[in-house]
């Protein structure tokens, strides 16, 4: 036997509660499907998380993980400053300017003749009192180089731009040399025994540059430490007053006394400089004239 139930038929009170599951069970599938079957509180939040982590901020700092290689920033990236103290090397308007534009000599070479004359001395009077020996004048190829002011240690050469000249073959005799400065990398102790730093900045010539005119004067030979540089090469007896057995080979350098000047007109295209001195021992003089040309 079948039983057959309505709604209709059911009590009133079983019959309220069965219409109110079904309006129930209608509304949680509409409130299904406008949530892509998520509730709508989690898909609403799930879309706007999605579009977040998907455009970048408009504003503020990229974080660190956003790339491997970061941009540096103004700490990170060194000045021209900075670049110039490491390498060494001045800027362009330091060059252009230096001092009273003596920079701008820097790495110049002139090239020419000088003509020399020198009168020889010795002690070979019967008296022992100096008298002179000789005399000659000629002419020898010569160089002047201008550089940056040499540093040694922890000072710089004082002069507006460091001097080399350079007059005849250094080995023969009747060569001549004139150093502004050197660095001192030879020995570390002096002719006494003293110590001395190897790197020692040794200061010969007062330079002075200004209206294209050179005036220098040599103030310290440097004999003391045994680094003469300033030379005047001559023909030497080997002994003393007796010539008739033969002279040294190659001469023999005599360094220049202070006082020895240098001057005359010089600018970045010519040189025509003079130079008028004496040996420490008093036995040599000179005059020296060099006409050069930059190249």
């Amino acid at each position: 036997m079948s039983v057959r139930t309505s709604a209709a038929g059911l009590p009133g009170f079983v019959r309220t509660r069965l219409v109110a599951a079904m309006g129930l069970g209608i509304l949680c599938a509409a409130l299904t499907a406008c949530g892509n079957g998520e509730p709508e509180g989690r898909g609403t939040s799930a879309a706007a998380a999605s579009t977040i982590a998907a455009t970048p901020p408009s504003s503020g700092p990229p974080s660190p993980s956003a790339s491997a290689d970061p941009t540096p920033t103004i700490s990170d990236t060194p000045t021209s400053e900075a670049a110039d103290t490491v390498t060494g090397t001045p800027d362009e308007e330091t060059l252009a300017l230096g001092d009273g534009e003596a920079s701008a000599l820097w790495g110049k070479k002139y090239s020419g003749t000088a003509d020399i004359s020198v009168r020889v001395y010795d002690y070979c009077n019967a008296d022992g009192s100096r008298r002179l020996a000789d005399s000659q004048t000629y002419a020898a190829n010569s160089t002047l180089d201008l550089g940056r002011p040499r540093t040694g240690g922890d000072e710089t050469e004082d002069n507006p731009f460091s001097l080399l000249f350079a007059a005849g073959d250094p080995a023969q005799a009747g060569a001549v040399s004139f150093w502004s400065s050197a660095v001192s990398t030879t020995s570390g102790q002096d002719l006494a025994g003293n110590p001395r730093d190897p790197h020692l900045l040794l200061t010969y010539w007062d330079v002075d540059w200004s209206g294209g005119e050179l005036d220098a004067r040599l103030t310290d030979p440097h004999t003391r430490e045994a680094v003469a540089l300033n030379l005047i090469n001559w023909s030497s007896p080997v002994v003393a007053c007796r010539n008739d057995l033969g002279s040294l080979p190659g001469g023999y350098p005599h360094a220049l006394a202070t006082g020895t000047t240098f001057r005359g007109p010089l600018d970045a295209s010519t040189a025509s400089l003079t130079a008028e001195g004496t040996s420490t021992d008093g036995l040599v003089e000179f005059r020296i004239e060099f006409e050069g040309a930059a190249s």
